[in-house]
């Protein structure tokens, strides 16, 4: 019986570990090759169809799993595709949030670096632990809120600029997109978190399927709104390269490796990748784009780092 456990502890032990080692490597990667996608500054590709193709992927990733699941346990009450209204319908607005969050990723660009956005994405901690609050009725422990203050404190230490008039190394426009960006994750997080939960026996890959439906349906929209002509006379496909490619798969890979960690592992797990994330993208960063590591930098990464993880530690009981 020993030995079962034993064997049970080291699987669940090499999933965990396999999974957090995925979820690093993909938010590590995922800034960087956004700004490798691009050529002479500029996106050659159209920001709508990637993400469009993203949605897609992420979708037929879906439909793959829950064919091994039908194949492996058949067709039940939870796993079926087939929903009511009801259910269906509160899938749009996360959809549309994370739409608007998409497209702001690739513009905020244009003001911050690969390192910096990494700093800056962490704000959506802030924003998810207030709606938590609001939404969700969750309380928060001091040493939660304590960690909110160290955040804010470290996202500014590692923009501070000393060889420039420029306190600030981002200037207000990328502040506002990343502040924005933070709200509408943070929002579309834990209200997806509400949906996915109000009923828990609920086959996952089909409430993702479903998201990301309407993800598809509202990039379909923007793609008509903002690309059509460039998509009509160039083609979907237009100026991607191999490197946009990756972005696209790296995108809907992080999707996927998300829910799994909060499936096989916790949050624990997920902070430590977050954190490791941002010092990996800062140290490649150095390589391929001559991104010098201030010290500044260095101390506000791991004031940030340090404040993750006590928000995570600090839940209470």
């Amino acid at each position: 019986m020993s030995g079962f456990s034993s064997s049970f502890d080291k699987s669940k032990w090499r999933l965990k570990s396999v999974v957090t080692l995925a979820l690093t490597f993909l938010t590590s990667s995922q800034a960087i090759l956004i700004v490798w996608s691009k050529r002479a500054g500029k996106y050659e590709y159209s920001v709508t169809t990637a993400n469009f193709s993203v949605e897609a992927l992420k979708c037929a990733l879906s439909l793959a799993a829950l064919t091994r699941t039908w194949r492996s346990r058949g067709v039940t009450e939870d796993n079926k595709l087939s929903a009511s209204l009801d259910e269906v319908m509160v899938y749009p607005i996360p959809a549309a949030l994370y739409l608007v969050k998409n497209l702001l990723q690739y513009y905020i660009f244009a003001y911050v670096d690969a390192p910096g956005y990494q700093i800056l994405k962490n704000l959506n901690i802030i924003s998810t632990g207030v709606l938590y609050r609001i939404i969700l009725k969750k309380k928060l422990s001091e040493i939660q809120w304590a960690a909110f203050i160290l955040l804010c404190a470290g996202c500014t230490t590692a923009q501070l600029n000393s060889s420039s008039d420029h306190v600030l190394q981002t200037p207000l426009q990328g502040w506002v997109m990343a502040i924005v960006m933070a709200l509408l994750s943070g929002f579309a997080g834990v209200y997806t978190e509400a949906i996915i939960k109000k009923r828990p026996s609920r086959n996952i890959n089909v409430q993702n399927f479903w998201l990301y439906v309407f993800g598809m349906i509202f990039n379909a929209i923007a793609i008509f709104v903002q690309d059509f002509d460039a998509v009509m006379n160039k083609g979907f496909f237009h100026g991607y390269s191999l490197i946009t490619t990756f972005m696209i798969l790296n995108h809907a890979l992080s999707g996927i490796a998300v829910s799994m960690v909060l499936k096989y592992a916790d949050n624990i797990v997920k902070v430590y990748s977050t954190s490791v994330a941002m010092l990996l993208t800062a140290v490649v960063s150095m390589f391929l784009f001559n991104f010098h590591l201030s010290l500044a930098f260095f101390l506000g990464a791991t004031v940030v780092s340090v404040s993750v993880y006590l928000h995570s530690i600090g839940k209470p009981q």
